[in-house]
C-alpha cells in the first residue's frame, strides 16, 4: 500500500485497512509522511504527529512517574466524589449546619451552588485543556477546590458556605475530565482500559463513603472536618503531581500566545451564552416540586429561559466552528454522541440507585444512615472489581462495545430485580441484586471514555470527555427529578390506598426516616409497604434507562484498543 494509494482511499476504507490490516509501527511511518487533507473531515493524525516536541513517537510515562501520576489523579477523582456525596447524602450533617447558620432556607444551596458551578463549566475545562499545559490546567482547577473546600471549613455564615460550595465546584468541573485526559496522554491506548477502570472504579468508591464519613465526622468530631479532610490529603497530591512532567501529547502554542486571543481561543462569548442556559435548567429543575410548583411562573420561565438561551447559544456555536466552545463537527460524530448518551443513561442508573437504595433500607428497614452506607458496600465492591476487570480484558479483546452492552443488560436485570423489593424481602436477595447492578455499572462505566480515545484525534479528547462529563451530570440531574416525581407521586397515592386513615402530608414531610414517630403501630406495616411499591417504581425506570444504553452503545463504533490504532477520520464518525 502506497502513499499515494492511501491518501485517496475513502475514509471508511482507509479506517478499516488501518485497524485491520497495518501494524501499528508501520502505520505511524506511513501516517507521518500522508500530507493533511484540506477536507476537516481528513485531518486524523496520529498522536505522535502531533507531539509537543514534534516527534515521531508519543511520549508516554512508565515506572515510577507512571505510578505517581496514577495515584495522584485517581486520588483527586476520589476526593471529588467524596465532596460531591458528603453534602448531598451524609444528611446527619446538615442539620447541624442549619443549627449552627440559622439558614434552613439555604440548605438546598449548599449542595446546588457546587453542582451549578461544575456543570456550568464543563464545557470550558475542553477547551482549557486543549489549549493549555494538562499538567498546570489539571494542578490549577485542582487549587480552586482545595480553596473552595478551605472556605467552606471556615465558614462563619451560610452565605460563605454556598460561596465556597460554588468555588469548589468550578475547581471540580475539570478534575475527573482532566484526570482521564491526561492519562489519555501518558498512557498508551492498548493499556488505557485497566488504568481508566482502576480510576473510575475507585473514585466511585467517594460516593459510598461520602455519608459514611460525613456521619463519623459529625458526630465524634465538627462538620468543618468533612470540607478540612481535602486540604492534607490534597497537598500531597499536589506535591506528585507538581515534580512529574506530564507530556502533552499536541503541539500547543504558548500561554502568553493563548491569553492575548483568550476569548477567541477559548471561545468565551459562547461560555457566557452556554452557562446560563445549563443553570436556567438546573435550577428549573431544583426548584420545580419542592419550591415551586412544576406550572409556576418562576419555574415556566426558567425552562423558557434555558431553551431561549440555547438557541441563541447554537446560533453561535455554529458560526464559530472549529473555534466554538463545543464544535459541531465533533458532536455529530457517531462515537461522540452514543459514547454521551451511553454514559448518560448507564451513570444515571448509578445515581438513582444511590440516591434510592439508602431510602429503602432506612425508610423500608430502618437503617441508620451510616448502617445503610454499610449496605451499599456489596454494589460498590462489586463495581470496582469489574471495573478493574473490564479494564484488563478489554487490553486482551480489543473492544469496548461488548462489555457497555452487558453492563447495560445486567443493569436493567439488577434494577428489575430490585423493583420486586418488598418490607420482607431477605438479606440474601437485595445483597445479591446490589452485587448484581454494580457488576454491570463497573463493566461500564470506562467504556465510553475508551471509545472515544480509541476513535478521535488527541487534539479533539479533551473537549469530548468535557461533554461527555457534561451529558452524565446533566443526565443524572434530569433522571433523578423524574424519579423523585414517580416516586412522591406514588407515594402519596399509595398511602391514600393502604393507611387512609394516616395524615399523608404529616408523613410525607417527617421524611423517610421520620414517619415512625407520627403513625400508629397497626398503621406501620401498610406505610412500610407504600415507601416498598414507591421505591419499586423507580427501578422500573432505572431498568428502562439501563436497556436504552444497550442501545446507544451499538453505536460506539468497533475499534480495536489492542493495536494501538492512530485516531479514525472525522468523517467515518459523521
Amino acid at each position: 500500500m502506497t502513499k499515494s494509494v492511501r491518501s485517496t482511499l475513502p475514509s471508511a476504507t482507509h479506517d478499516r485497512l488501518s485497524v485491520e490490516a497495518l501494524p501499528v509501527e508501520a502505520e505511524n511511518m506511513k501516517m507521518a509522511t500522508i500530507p493533511r487533507s484540506s477536507d476537516s473531515d481528513m485531518t486524523s493524525t496520529n498522536p505522535a504527529d502531533e507531539g509537543a516536541a514534534g516527534a515521531n513517537e508519543p511520549q508516554y510515562l512508565t515506572g515510577v512517574k507512571f505510578w505517581t501520576i496514577m495515584a495522584s489523579v485517581t486520588a483527586v477523582a476520589f476526593l471529588m466524589m467524596l465532596d460531591t456525596s458528603i453534602i448531598s447524602t451524609a444528611r446527619p450533617k446538615v442539620p447541624r449546619i442549619t443549627d449552627e447558620f440559622h439558614s434552613l432556607e439555604d440548605v438546598g444551596w449548599y449542595a446546588s451552588a457546587y453542582q451549578l458551578a461544575s456543570a456550568a463549566l464543563q464545557p470550558l475545562t475542553g477547551k482549557i485543556y486543549t489549549k493549555f499545559s494538562l499538567k498546570w490546567s489539571f494542578l490549577g482547577f485542582f487549587a480552586l477546590f482545595e480553596i473552595g473546600s478551605l472556605i467552606c471549613g471556615a465558614a462563619v455564615s451560610s452565605t460563605m458556605l454556598i460561596v465556597g460550595r460554588a468555588i469548589a465546584g468550578m475547581g471540580a468541573s475539570g478534575l475527573m475530565n482532566g484526570g482521564l485526559t491526561i492519562i489519555a496522554s501518558a498512557v498508551p491506548l492498548d493499556k488505557r482500559p485497566s488504568v481508566t477502570g482502576s480510576m473510575m472504579g475507585i473514585s466511585q468508591l467517594g460516593i459510598v463513603c461520602g455519608p459514611l464519613v460525613g456521619g463519623a465526622l459529625t458526630s465524634y468530631a465538627t462538620w468543618r472536618w468533612c470540607f478540612y479532610l481535602n486540604l492534607p490529603f490534597g497537598a500531597i497530591v499536589a506535591v506528585g503531581l507538581f515534580l512529574v512532567h506530564i507530556p502533552d501529547q499536541i503541539k500547543k502554542q504558548s500561554p502568553i500566545s493563548v491569553l492575548r486571543n483568550l476569548h477567541h481561543e477559548l471561545d468565551l462569548i459562547g461560555f457566557v451564552l452556554f452557562a446560563p442556559a445549563a443553570i436556567q435548567l438546573l435550577l428549573a429543575l431544583q426548584y420545580g416540586g419542592s419550591d415551586y410548583a412544576w406550572n409556576s411562573a418562576t419555574v415556566i420561565g426558567l425552562f423558557c429561559g434555558a431553551g431561549a438561551t440555547f438557541v441563541v447559544w447554537l446560533v453561535w456555536n455554529w458560526h464559530c466552528g472549529e473555534g466554538a466552545l463545543i464544535p459541531l463537527s465533533t458532536v455529530k460524530k457517531r462515537v461522540v454522541w452514543s459514547t454521551s448518551l451511553t454514559q448518560w443513561l448507564l451513570m444515571s442508573t448509578l445515581y438513582c440507585s444511590t440516591y434510592f437504595v439508602p431510602i429503602y433500607f432506612q425508610a423500608v428497614k430502618d437503617a441508620t444512615p451510616i448502617l445503610s452506607g454499610v449496605y451499599m458496600l456489596s454494589s460498590i465492591v462489586s463495581q470496582l472489581l469489574f471495573a478493574i476487570s473490564s479494564g484488563v480484558l478489554v487490553e486482551r479483546t480489543g473492544f469496548a462495545i461488548p462489555y457497555a452492552v452487558f453492563a447495560g443488560i445486567l443493569a436493567a436485570v439488577s434494577s428489575g430485580l430490585m423493583a420486586t423489593w418488598s418490607p420482607t424481602t431477605p438479606t440474601g436477595e437485595w445483597v445479591g441484586y446490589l452485587i448484581l447492578g454494580g457488576s454491570g455499572r463497573g463493566a461500564g462505566m470506562q467504556m465510553p471514555t475508551l471509545a472515544l480515545q480509541a476513535t478521535l484525534r488527541q487534539a479533539e479528547i479533551a473537549v469530548a470527555i468535557a461533554l461527555l462529563m457534561f451529558f452524565q451530570m446533566l443526565g443524572a440531574a434530569v433522571m433523578l427529578v423524574i424519579s423523585n416525581i414517580i416516586f412522591m407521586e406514588t407515594l402519596r397515592s399509595q398511602l391514600v390506598t393502604l393507611v387512609p386513615n394516616a395524615n399523608v402530608d404529616d408523613i410525607i414531610k417527617a421524611g423517610a426516616t421520620g414517619f415512625r414517630n407520627i403513625i400508629s403501630a397497626k398503621d406501620l406495616p401498610g406505610v412500610l409497604l407504600a415507601f416498598a411499591n414507591s421505591i419499586d417504581r423507580v427501578f422500573w425506570l432505572v431498568a428502562a434507562l439501563g436497556g436504552l444504553s444497550v442501545f446507544t452503545a451499538l453505536f460506539m463504533g468497533w475499534v480495536d484498543i489492542r493495536k494501538k490504532k492512530a485516531p479514525a477520520t472525522g468523517s467515518e464518525q459523521a
